[in-house]
């Protein structure tokens, strides 16, 4: 039966429950991981699966670059879902227009707005994108949309001026604010320290979007949930821009274990990621937490011997829970019990002179850095036997 063990030092730390929701950006964000490019079947394929797990919102693309990401973004929003579909434009009319053209319910609007971004990329003052921006918010919200009004690069922002460019919005109609760690700058403390200010600042929900440039994408955004940020973008894997965004396996597991959200079925977060690695071309490293292939996979014996009397020994939470599968791989660090256990399974009942002398093959070939899966672990077993016999019979 699945299960998990939850972090029981949550009681010692004074904690409001959280109200988040999810905004997965795999179709955006991570089609701009460099090579990436989804086929609208691939992308109506995933926002499915997105939708079956119950995330609440779904960034479908940045409907302006193409007429082949309009169209995707255009089939996304009339599958039926039940996740509302946002979509990526500018502080221009013609990219919110592009928007109001596929049906979204959402419309991201950002501009950079740290010294770097304002001199360099957009070359406006302060004054001039607050204006520019809410231009664009006023022309969304006067076709229906739903706003939500980023800072790209907030965490390089001046806070002050964070504030009164989230104010702006805020007064103008948005009905959320976005903070976005675009280059991965922040730690946990100060991620909780910004969101907070920034809610002192404005009363209409958070959002937090979080690059992955020194690993700390997964902390920083429950960090903000912690903080009270209302929204959290993620992608499926982590893929994106550079070293990717905060993975959504990671984080909806983050949720559950320390937090006790548990409205989300992630029992296919495994199916989902291999989905994703499939047609993103991007493999999933075998370490990777939740949906690697070794994220259930022992060798040691001493790990293995505790985890045939109880799986929580040496696992945090079930395969099951996340649609994954445990499996023993054994090497010069596993013992008689995980042999013998791997034997039974296959339909052998192994002597103990027969377990001593598999093992000591075992640890040769592991010694040439050689571990053995279940396949060849049999293949050595029946190959073994047949010797042992060969050899009585000549005897």
């Amino acid at each position: 039966m699945a299960g998990f063990s939850k972090n029981d030092w949550v009681k010692h730390v004074k904690m409001e429950p959280l109200d988040v929701e999810i905004c997965d950006v795999t179709l955006r964000d991570g089609e701009q991981t460099p090579g990436v490019s989804f086929t609208k079947e691939e992308k109506m394929e995933i926002a499915r699966t997105l939708d079956e797990i119950g995330v609440e919102v779904i960034e479908a693309g940045f409907p302006v670059v193409s007429q082949g990401e309009k169209d995707a973004v255009k089939a996304i929003a009339r599958m039926g879902l039940d996740a509302k579909i946002c979509c990526l434009a500018r502080a221009v009319k013609e990219d919110i227009d592009a928007v109001l053209d596929c049906d979204a319910d959402i419309v991201g609007i950002f501009m950079g707005t740290s010294e770097l971004h304002l001199k360099y990329k957009h070359k406006k003052t302060q004054e001039e994108a607050i204006d520019c921006m809410v231009t664009a918010l006023e022309h969304a919200k006067r076709h229906g949309l739903v706003v939500r009004f980023a800072a790209e690069d907030s965490t390089r922002t001046d806070l002050e001026f964070l504030k009164r460019f989230y104010k702006a919005g805020e007064e103008a109609g948005a009905d959320y604010v976005s903070i976005a760690d675009t280059v991965g700058a922040m730690n946990p403390t100060t991620m909780k320290y910004l969101v907070s200010e920034i809610r002192k600042a404005v009363s209409i929900p958070v959002c937090v979007h979080c690059h992955d440039d020194l690993g700390l994408a997964v902390a920083n955004t429950l960090a903000a949930a912690e903080a009270g940020a209302r929204q959290l973008h993620t992608t499926v894997n982590g893929i994106g821009e550079r070293a990717g965004n905060a993975a959504l396996e990671e984080v909806l597991m983050g949720l559950l274990i320390h937090y006790n959200v548990d409205r989300y079925d992630t029992a296919r977060l495994k199916g989902l990621s291999d989905m994703v690695a499939r047609y993103s071309g991007i493999a999933v490293a075998k370490n990777k937490a939740v949906v690697g292939a070794n994220a259930f996979a022992h060798e040691s014996g001493i790990h293995i011997a505790a985890l045939l009397e109880n799986d929580r020994t040496y696992e945090l939470y079930s395969p099951e829970l996340v649609g994954g599968s445990r499996e023993f791989i054994l090497g010069k660090h596993s013992g008689s019990k995980a042999l013998c256990y791997m034997a039974r399974q296959m339909g052998y009942t192994l002597s103990q002179a027969e377990t001593s002398l598999i093992l000591e093959e075992i640890k040769r070939l592991s010694d040439m850095k050689k571990s053995l899966r279940k396949e060849e672990l049999a293949e050595l077993i029946s190959r073994t036997l047949a010797d042992e016999k060969l050899s009585m019979t000549k005897a």
